[in-house]
């Protein structure tokens, strides 16, 4: 089954407004994501504006039908973080329930754990 990556393309990293601004660090987060996510096909992206965790950008969510989500920040928009990200939705997507033992978790996303989410009740 798929897991999604959604990611916040309007994060910015405290001191951004001393770069050139070109781009946002959610934007160079959600490239890199993309690119990993290209050789994975358990797990899908898309981009939003916005998910409301600017505190602790760069913010992600890593969710699937049925399962338990996760919410995510706190990282460097670096390739390294990336992968970890790609890495942990790929176990998320094995996961019956989406619950992958800590041991298993990537160090990349390790501390970067902001909040789950129980999955939405099916309807009668």
């Amino acid at each position: 089954m798929t897991s999604w990556i959604t990611i916040c393309d309007t994060c910015k990293r405290e001191g951004w407004e001393t770069t050139d601004m070109s781009v946002t660090d959610g934007e160079r987060l959600a490239a890199l994501i993309e690119a990993a996510a290209l050789a994975c096909d358990s797990v899908a992206t898309r981009r939003v504006s916005c998910t409301m965790g600017c505190e602790r950008a760069c913010n992600i969510i890593v969710q699937g039908a049925g399962k338990i989500g996760y919410s995510l920040g706190k990282f460097e928009p670096n390739a390294e973080a990336a992968e970890a990200i790609v890495a942990y939705a790929a176990m998320h997507a094995e996961s019956e329930t989406g619950q992958v033992p800590f041991r298993q978790w990537p160090q990349g996303v390790k501390g970067h754990f902001v909040s789950r989410h129980v999955p939405v009740p099916a309807l009668p």
